[in-house]
């Protein structure tokens, strides 16, 4: 969590300050994270030399004071009262268990909707999409939040178009972003909108986090939700082994073998646990393989990693990081080292 917080002042107008007011609003059992990780990302503009206004945070809530968040550490607001809508430049609203309880919060709500149309960008983080789409900003739009919360918004609100995989999206000057961590990804993008490519991979740096995962990659990896499907565990000791011989041939037969298994049921019981069929799971395993060797470049060339990760051939492989990432391993490593 970052250690400026708000003062309980009024804030100056715009047009008299160097610097874009970005207003994260708090509430009762709001998610630290969602707040902490967008907020760290935009103070680390502080240590760098822009050409141009950087940003200044405040958190706001209903009354201000002390407000707890989900995990029971408190945050420093200033109450809406003190901040007219027309003074914020980005609105951010974080998600968390406490979100259901804003809507009957009047006064919060009368206040966000009046600074939503005068804000140059609002935003949403995981559950923070509810609060925006009860304001009807959201209608006619496209938007993100947590994947288990999706059904519930695009039932709640069918005239919204919610993109289920998506870890954030931008239509317009409305952005949302999926859970927690997806916060992260949004307020770098948002840096780099404002001030470059250059600039946002540097506070990437600093934050030690990739820049960036694509607005449009999965919410989480293959690999992830395999793991979540197979609840037992069964097939664990199996993928470590996997990982540890990953440039193997791994056949049908030898993971069967390996699993205790006739080929046919160790097929048919994988796809059950994990969602995957074996060559699927392979596939995913080798992609995250080389997804790591291509973050630590420590192997020379795209060629070598292929191999390394037991692909065989770099075609090979840029297919499956189309299927599984969205994007060619030439381009992910680029994305990461900043060329």
């Amino acid at each position: 969590m970052p250690s400026k917080t708000a003062k309980p002042t009024r804030l100056e107008p715009l047009d008299k300050i160097p610097t874009r007011r970005i207003a994260i609003v708090a509430f009762p059992g709001v998610t630290l994270l969602d707040i902490s990780g967008p907020a760290q990302v935009f103070a680390e503009l502080e240590a760098i030399e822009l050409s141009g206004p950087g940003y200044s945070l405040s958190y706001l809530s209903t009354a201000g004071g002390l407000v707890p968040t989900d995990v029971g550490m408190m945050i420093d607001t200033v109450s809406i009262d003190s901040v007219a809508p027309v003074e914020v430049d980005t609105l951010v609203i974080p998600g968390g268990p406490g979100i259901w309880k804003i809507r009957h919060d009047d006064k919060l709500m009368k206040w966000m909707t009046q600074a939503l149309p005068k804000a140059r960008r609002v935003a949403s983080v995981c559950l923070g999409a509810f609060a925006l789409a009860w304001t009807g900003i959201l209608d006619g739009k496209r938007a993100a939040t947590h994947w288990r919360y999706c059904p519930r918004l695009q039932d709640s609100f069918p005239r919204i178009r919610v993109e289920p995989n998506a870890i954030f999206v931008k239509d317009g000057r409305v952005w949302s972003s999926a859970g927690v961590s997806a916060g992260i990804d949004l307020a770098l993008a948002m840096i780099e909108e404002d001030f470059g490519h250059t600039t946002a991979l540097d506070v990437a740096r600093r934050l030690v986090v990739f820049l960036k995962r694509p607005g449009g990659q999965s919410q989480f990896s293959t690999v992830l939700a395999a793991q979540a499907s197979d609840v037992e565990g069964r097939f664990s000791a199996l993928h470590a082994w996997i990982i540890e011989n990953i440039a193997s041939d791994l056949k049908v037969e030898t993971l069967a073998e390996k699993a205790g298994m006739t080929p046919r049921t160790f097929a048919r019981t994988y796809v059950s646990r994990t969602g995957m069929t074996p060559a699927s799971g392979v596939e995913a395993l080798r992609v995250e393989t080389a997804r790591l060797l291509l973050e630590s470049r420590q192997i020379g060339g795209v060629v070598e990693v292929a191999k390394r990760a037991g692909f065989g051939d770099d075609e090979r492989m840029r297919r499956a990081f189309l299927r599984h990432l969205g994007v060619s391993p030439t381009e992910y490593r680029n994305r990461f080292s900043g060329r």
